[in-house]
């Protein structure tokens, strides 16, 4: 199993939402995705884990990744409500990681992030809009 993504824009922030389990066959998606919201955002990115069911030693340390690739650009990584086991995998090197008990704190920090302003998702994205010049795998 992979996972489906959704990228929101907001002024000045960002919001990746992960649906699935995040383990080591879905971190060349999530890597993507990561990529995605590289080229298309500014400001930190809020990682939404609401509907991620769970994640592997590997998820996490691609997570840990994703904060390096983000801080190379100038972007910081957040995260909004991990998975009930709550840990995370540090690898020793990364930058930290902002942890929220939900996706709501997060923006709230951030002055409620504001009105989305445009959104991307992956072709499996639950309750995922038909309009396909929002969707991306």
């Amino acid at each position: 199993m992979t996972i489906e993504w959704r990228y929101t824009t907001h002024p000045g922030l960002g919001v990746l939402s992960l649906a699935g389990f995040l383990g080591a066959d879905a971190v060349g998606r999530f890597s993507g995705a990561v990529g995605w919201v590289l080229a298309r955002g500014t400001g930190p990115v809020i990682l939404d884990l609401t509907a991620l069911r769970g994640w592997s030693a590997g998820g996490q340390l691609a997570v840990t990744d994703a904060a390096r690739r983000l801080a190379a650009e100038g972007r910081r990584l957040e995260l909004a409500a991990i998975p009930a086991d709550g840990s995370l995998v540090p690898s020793g090197d990364h930058p930290e990681i902002p942890v929220h008990c939900d996706l709501e704190a997060a923006l709230a920090v951030h002055h409620g992030g504001g009105r989305e302003q445009r959104e991307w998702c992956s072709d499996e994205w639950p309750g995922a809009r038909s309009d396909a010049s929002t969707r991306r795998k």
